[in-house]
């Protein structure tokens, strides 16, 4: 079982460099950024999202945590706006560590994040998956997310 515990400033400052830096070499992996770039691109990115770090109005983020050992399994960011049909949540960031990949915390973590939702009266969650990350769009189609957009390209 897990539990979702809003993050500390120590816990927002690891999220935070390890986010940054996994984004930035998303984008690089996928030929969006070039590499002397990707690092200063992503901080802005990060600052756009979240000006006033942890303390950014209607940004939530948590530690996925083990009940059991109260361990540390991951991390969740969503932000959560006023939409055309109500409130709206978007998951910016969603990382399981390593050692509970492929366990069920995945799943377990966004039912967590969809009762947390339903207390703050979100009616819709969206989130962005990058389309070389097989396993995380399995998950996220199995927990009930639909395509709502196709961006494609090739390399000539």
């Amino acid at each position: 079982m897990i539990k979702l515990v809003q993050m500390d400033e120590p816990t927002f400052q690891f999220f935070l460099q390890q986010s940054t830096r996994d984004y930035a070499e998303d984008k690089i992996r996928i030929g969006a950024w070039e590499k002397e770039t990707a690092m200063k691109l992503s901080q802005e990115e990060m600052t756009r999202y979240l000006p006033h770090g942890l303390y950014t109005e209607g940004a939530y983020l948590y530690s996925i945590v083990e009940t059991e050992s109260d361990a540390q399994a991951g991390y969740i960011w969503f932000n959560v706006i006023e939409g055309r049909q109500g409130k709206e949540a978007f998951i910016y960031d969603f990382y399981i560590f390593e050692p509970y990949q492929r366990k069920g915390y995945g799943s377990m973590a966004l039912t967590a994040l969809d009762e947390e939702a339903r207390k703050m009266n979100v009616t819709r969650i969206g989130l962005h998956v990058f389309g070389d990350n097989d396993r995380a769009f399995k998950l996220y189609q199995k927990m009930g997310f639909q395509i709502t957009d196709i961006t494609m390209s090739k390399k000539l």
